[in-house]
């Protein structure tokens, strides 16, 4: 079968695009296998021999898997207040009309407008005055802030898109709004609760900024530990992209499993 040129030349964007993509990540897995004469190398080193050295260093380095187990903790229940929170919210705001509605939305998507670094002084000091600096919870509840728009954003939109005739045949059973929200929203609504669920566990894990403010030694999380390699004097890159690889890893391999539950979770409710 013969392709058309415009075919051919969507075909050919989406390829460019998709390795433009995917460079900075191999670049990383890459240079993790590399010595630091092979990174440094100018022009760049395609073919080298591979080494586990940098992977050595990482592991024997207990930091690492401390800063690991702390974003793991962080993140998962960041996420779960997100959604336990998020949800009933979301389910207010797409079945009820009441006063104010309009800009109570509107708060919530203005939270993602607002730059964190704008925050990060305030937060600094709110945290160092209630004594939560260093503290896993500090980070939790900052972290919510910014996750529970989208899990509010992603859930409205979703409950937005179930039939109301399901709602009002349960209503003519007796049953109580709790009971519908329990055996209605949330099974039909579940796309978009473990999409948003899904991106607020990634933002968690991927956020820099306000864990080198609030943190110290006890609760340094991945994204810290590996900037944490850097000195002024010498920047292990090897080290530094090995340890970008070991976080990056399993959030990789997370998003490719849900990625099917994630397409369909973002295109509910895209057309009624």
């Amino acid at each position: 079968m013969r392709l058309s040129s415009s075919t051919l030349l969507h075909a050919l964007g989406l390829a460019a695009v998709v390795a433009f993509s995917l460079f900075p990540f191999y670049w990383m897995v890459a240079a993790s296998f590399k010595t630091q004469a092979d990174i440094l190398a100018s022009p760049p080193v395609w073919l080298f021999t591979p080494t586990l050295d940098n992977y050595r260093a990482v592991f024997s380095d207990s930091k690492v898997f401390g800063a690991v187990g702390n974003s793991l903790l962080i993140a998962s229940a960041t996420t779960v207040l997100a959604v336990l929170l998020g949800a009933p919210a979301a389910f207010a705001l797409a079945r009820y009309d009441f006063r104010g509605k309009s800009d109570l939305w509107f708060w919530f998507i203005s939270n993602r407008m607002m730059s964190p670094i704008v925050l990060a002084l305030p937060v600094y000091i709110l945290a160092l005055q209630t004594g939560l600096l260093d503290t896993h919870l500090v980070l939790i509840l900052v972290y919510l802030t910014f996750n529970l728009p989208i899990v509010v954003w992603i859930c409205t939109d979703q409950f937005k898109s179930i039939p109301p005739d399901l709602e009002q045949a349960a209503r003519l059973d007796g049953a109580d709004q709790f009971t519908i929200f329990r055996k209605i929203y949330l099974p039909l609504g579940a796309p978009g609760i473990a999409v948003s669920a899904i991106f607020s566990f990634i933002f968690s894990w991927n956020e820099l900024l306000y864990a080198l403010v609030l943190t110290r030694r006890n609760v340094q999380t991945a994204p810290v530990v590996a900037t944490s390699f850097m000195s002024g004097y010498e920047l292990p890159w090897g080290k530094i992209m090995a340890t970008g690889t070991v976080i990056v890893l399993p959030v990789t391999i997370f998003a490719l499993i849900v990625s099917r539950h994630m397409v369909r979770g973002l295109t509910m409710g895209a057309t009624k």
